[in-house]
């Protein structure tokens, strides 16, 4: 159903039973899966290829130009899977000439006024709370949660299973199954509650619990950390996607377990 007062483009293309509420704006340019709702007054501009049932809510703009200075109007897209909520004045803006699109995964919450900049990868069953700002080409992986009114550097990689604490500032990368908040950054613990949520053993919790004593706490840097992690613990899925997570970080990885404390000002 398309309301009278909606403006889809000719040229768009709509799936079956997409419901596009009044005053919302369609460009030519456009896919939308079966099952998709856009709600009033939202924007999909040129670019966008969405999957099958998804919710744009009101005011929200997707596939905005990049706020990018090196941007010359380059032809690019946003890439959205299935099943995602995009509440109430999110911005997504469309790649650049670096990646050539901005991707969402499947099974996402992304809520009011989050603003996911240019070549951004988000992965799926992740929830992005309201006023996250991500910047530039950040990639977070499946599973994470990013607290209110946390605002992620560009260039930054966000692992699997992460939990970042609200009001964070996150300009170095977070491996996987961390969480992690104070001001700067700092390691915090596992995401245990997560993990056990999604169906980790305790067992395998436990298991990453010790990985992370001897990475975070141990006193050592990382390359030697990771190093003893190799040695001492049993090659598992778990083990190795934290390690190649950080031995593979081009922005470096968040401050230890207890470096950074309340108030405290560090270089």
């Amino acid at each position: 159903m398309v309301s009278n007062l909606a403006y889809v483009h000719p040229d768009a293309r709509l799936g079956k039973d997409v419901v596009v509420e009044p005053f919302s704006y369609i460009a030519a340019d456009v896919v939308i899966g079966d099952g998709c709702r856009i709600g009033p007054g939202a924007m999909l501009l040129d670019g966008v290829r969405m999957g099958k049932n998804c919710t744009v809510d009101t005011g929200a703009v997707v596939a905005g130009l990049p706020q990018d200075l090196k941007f010359r109007g380059e032809y690019s897209t946003v890439e959205i899977g299935d099943n995602n909520r995009i509440r109430e004045c999110v911005t997504i803006n469309r790649g650049t000439a670096a990646r050539g699109k901005t991707v969402i995964g499947d099974n996402n919450l992304i809520m009011a006024y989050v603003h996911i900049a240019h070549d951004c990868i988000i992965g799926s069953n992740c929830v992005l709370v309201n006023r996250v700002s991500l910047a530039g080409e950040v990639e977070v992986d499946d599973w994470a949660i990013i607290g209110g009114h946390v605002a992620v550097h560009q260039f930054v990689r966000i692992g699997s299973h992460v939990m970042l604490a609200g009001g964070s500032l996150v300009n170095k990368d977070v491996p996987p199954f961390v969480k992690a908040g104070h001001q700067p950054l700092s390691f915090v613990g596992a995401n245990f509650i997560g993990l056990r949520r999604r169906g980790f053993e305790s067992e395998k919790v436990a298991e990453i619990q010790e990985i992370f004593r001897t990475l975070f706490q141990s006193g050592y840097g990382y390359g030697k950390a990771c190093d003893m992690v190799e040695e001492q613990f049993p090659q598992t899925p778990e083990r190795d996607m934290i390690l190649d997570f950080i031995r593979t970080s081009k922005r470096g990885i968040l401050k230890p377990y207890n470096i950074a404390k309340e108030g405290e000002e560090l270089d």
